[in-house]
């Protein structure tokens, strides 16, 4: 016995070692495209509302590669939101990875009701090419963001609707608050970044979610399925991030009691983005004044939808935990894309999910 628990402590010191290397030793650099992304999956710690008095703390690590698809040119508008005007075909993206490094932490109030606050610490680079039409002869320049620090805190009310030895109905509301920085001036001292490579949305947001289990087998395999609904109202500089649409579905598989295997698969749907400005357009070759000034279109600013923003996204995530006793959790995820739709836009590749969780009773 004192081998094995020997054992037991060797493992889970080894896997918060690996934790920690993962997150601090892996590419120590992130980028946000012109409509960041993270990855998104269901962790049962994380959704299910605590015992009353039962804190749980998730701490995890996110990891998303961004590239152009294959027939993509990735040349999209600028978005210059404090002198509200938009330019059409004025940058071409490069490339993305974006790294977040979570604090999730779960209180149960009562045995049905529990608050979660969420918060976030993001590390943003950003390459694209910008000017184009203007700079270089036409051919742009290397424009280099990079940012860090924290993002958007979330906190949410959670209510266990259907607590039974079998099943679980959790419905929660939660706010986003705008502590993140939303006018981040990295690429260029004389005006902010872009909207959605900024820290925070700049302006509150709503969040609606429902998370269901079941125990198809007792003790042995579970389903689970989660919604969730987010809208951010638009912030100071006349900037609105579009409506989020999440649903994912999945199974657990307790293979032994110290090793629970998962797979699910994640939806995301995002509106397009819109913002007040003044509408123009980078020079094209063939242009009278190629290269040169952007073209101005319509200078009254209004309301305008910004084309490559929103997304469709369909993944295949498979993942395990290891139960490290009876306080500690380790888990990985893989988020394998099947099918996707970012509108010449950056489009999210096989991304990560790492992290502990660890259980502290009262």
């Amino acid at each position: 016995m004192a081998f094995k628990n020997h054992r037991t402590r060797f493992l889970r010191d080894g896997l918060v070692a690996v934790t920690l290397i993962l997150a601090l030793g892996m590419v120590q650099q992130a980028f946000a495209s012109c409509g960041a992304v993270t990855c998104f999956v269901t962790i049962g710690s994380q959704q299910q509302v605590p015992q009353k008095g039962l804190l749980t703390v998730n701490a995890f690590y996110n990891y998303v590669p961004m590239r152009l698809p294959d027939g993509t040119t990735g040349v999209i508008p600028h978005v210059d939101q404090e002198r509200r005007r938009m330019t059409l075909d004025e940058h071409k993206e490069l490339s993305t990875i974006t790294q977040t490094y979570t604090l999730d932490l779960n209180y149960g109030m009562t045995d049905r009701a529990g608050l979660q606050l969420t918060v976030p610490y993001l590390s943003r680079t950003h390459d694209h090419l910008g000017e184009l039409g203007e700079a270089n002869a036409g051919a742009g320049q290397l424009v280099q963001i990079s940012d860090k620090g924290i993002g958007d805190l979330r906190l949410t009310a959670k209510y266990n609707v259907l607590p039974t030895l079998r099943s679980m109905v959790v419905m929660g509301a939660g706010v986003d608050f705008p502590t993140g920085d939303s006018r981040e001036r990295s690429g260029n001292p004389n005006f902010a970044d872009e909207a959605p490579l900024q820290l925070g949305r700049g302006n509150v947001g709503l969040i609606g979610l429902i998370y269901q289990t079941y125990e198809v087998i007792p003790h042995r395999l579970n389903q689970f399925a989660f919604v969730s609904y987010r809208h951010t109202f638009r912030n100071r500089d006349g900037y609105q991030f579009g409506d989020e649409y999440l649903l994912n579905v999945g199974a657990n598989l307790v293979t032994v009691p110290w090793l629970v295997l998962t797979n699910q698969l994640n939806y995301r749907y995002l509106v397009h983005d819109n913002m007040n400005g003044a509408l123009r357009q980078a020079q094209r070759p063939g242009d009278p004044g190629f290269p040169g000034d952007p073209i101005t279109i319509d200078p009254t600013v209004k309301d305008r939808r910004v084309p490559n923003t929103g997304s469709t996204y369909l993944a295949y995530t498979p993942g395990f935990l290891l139960n490290l006793g009876a306080t500690t959790q380790f888990y990985f995820y893989a988020q394998i894309p099947i099918a996707r739709d970012f509108n010449n836009n950056l489009a999210q590749g096989v991304s990560y999910v790492v992290g502990l969780t660890r259980f502290f009773a009262p």
